[in-house]
């Protein structure tokens, strides 16, 4: 919720996770919070696992490879793509916090469409053989809506579908994969904001934040709209996908006040002192300075992925990026190593609700809605084994 009418009403509800052991990277506070019951009021908390059979599954739809290569070819670097096989894990909180109302919606589809892998990027390893195997691709998403729930509802819903849609247009099979990539997005963005007026899914005065990512076993490709946000955790860093549209981020001011808007400085930098983002689904009511045009990043995978974070500003609002990777880095690292989890609860969930945790006991006012991605659960749990 990021409009200037919305509310900070406090609204208890009861949470309860397990220890995390982050005092090196925390405040005392905040080990406080994330070691013990909050007042977090859960809508929804939810894990789960790609299974490897759905790769095996696209996989067997591989075209025939050529075999004749000689025994002398030189050795190439290590295919991610195949390392990243077996599946993935992932956990995911959303949570009503202060808030009276629940705006915040989530979205997990695990192998929503398959692709060759060429058409994600490729392989890492020169002349690999794997470039025309089929992989399946995963579909996660963050929806913060503000004015109401209904738009980030209904993108919850068709989002993905609309995406695989245009991914699947005629028009644009031509195009080198990032750009189709690229215009399947903003067409899939484009299509949905329509969708929302055409369908009657909520007044002009609704809208909602976008955070997508799309991941195969060689790429991660992350698009948005608004303030919600993707960070890729690596051991000693996190490196933003998405950057934050803001209305005082110059080139937004620039094309705001181009178009005849205004930026005005009420609790933040807000169009017409209203929404304190500059790009959303839905808002018809403050075209053509709040559009539905999404950006768009492309990240090689690499070995020295850890997780990714999805969240609404919610968490944003009051931890770094930097806070996010440490604590979600720190943490499935020690689970990993100590085992300090079931299958019933992987470590991503446990990172998801201690992430959720710390930022409510930060005083986080907003609705909180965070997705945990495991990018080396499957390595983990072979170790295990």
């Amino acid at each position: 919720m990021d409009d200037a009418s919305s509310d900070n009403d406090h609204h208890d509800l009861e949470f309860t996770s397990t220890s995390s052991g982050l005092s090196s990277v925390l405040s005392t506070d905040d080990f406080r919070s994330s070691s013990s019951s909050g007042d977090v009021s859960v809508t929804s908390t939810s894990s789960g696992e790609i299974p490897a059979v759905i790769v095996a599954e696209a996989a067997s739809e591989t075209r025939s490879v050529d075999l004749t290569t000689p025994v002398s070819e030189p050795a190439r670097r290590k295919c991610i793509g195949r390392t990243n096989r077996a599946g993935v894990h992932w956990g995911l909180t959303s949570v009503i916090g202060r808030r009276r109302e629940m705006e915040d919606a989530i979205a997990v589809k695990p192998g929503f469409m398959s692709s060759r892998c060429d058409h994600v990027g490729g392989c890492t390893a020169p002349g690999s053989r794997t470039s025309g195997e089929i992989s399946p691709l995963h579909f996660f998403a963050v929806y913060d809506g503000h004015g109401g729930s209904q738009v980030a509802k209904f993108c919850a819903e068709r989002m993905h579908e609309v995406i695989a849609e245009e991914w699947g247009r005629e028009g644009i099979k031509g195009h080198e994969w990032q750009k189709r990539w690229e215009i399947a997005f903003s067409n899939g963005f484009q299509r949905t904001d329509n969708e929302v007026v055409s369908e009657a899914v909520a007044t002009d005065m609704v809208g909602s934040t976008a955070v997508v990512v799309v991941l195969s076993g060689c790429q991660i490709i992350a698009s948005n709209c608004g303030d919600s946000r993707a960070v890729l955790c690596q051991r000693n860093k996190a490196i933003p996908l998405t950057v934050d549209q803001k209305p005082d981020r110059q080139d937004e001011l620039m094309r705001i006040e181009r178009e005849g808007g205004k930026v005005i400085n009420w609790m933040g930098a807000r169009v017409l002192g209203v929404l304190a983002m500059s790009r959303a689904i839905g808002d018809r009511y403050l075209r053509p300075w709040i559009i539905p045009v999404p950006e768009i990043s492309f990240t090689t995978r690499s070995d020295e992925d850890e997780c990714l974070v999805l969240a609404s500003d919610g968490l944003w609002d009051v931890m770094t990026n930097e806070e996010v990777g440490q604590v979600a880095c720190h943490l499935l690292r020690r689970l990993r190593r100590l085992s300090l989890t079931t299958d019933d609860t992987p470590p991503a969930q446990i990172v998801a609700n201690n992430l959720t945790e710390i930022a409510y006991g930060r005083n986080s006012s907003d609705n909180i809605s965070v997705i945990v991605i495991d990018l080396k659960a499957r390595r983990a749990n072979t170790q295990r084994q």
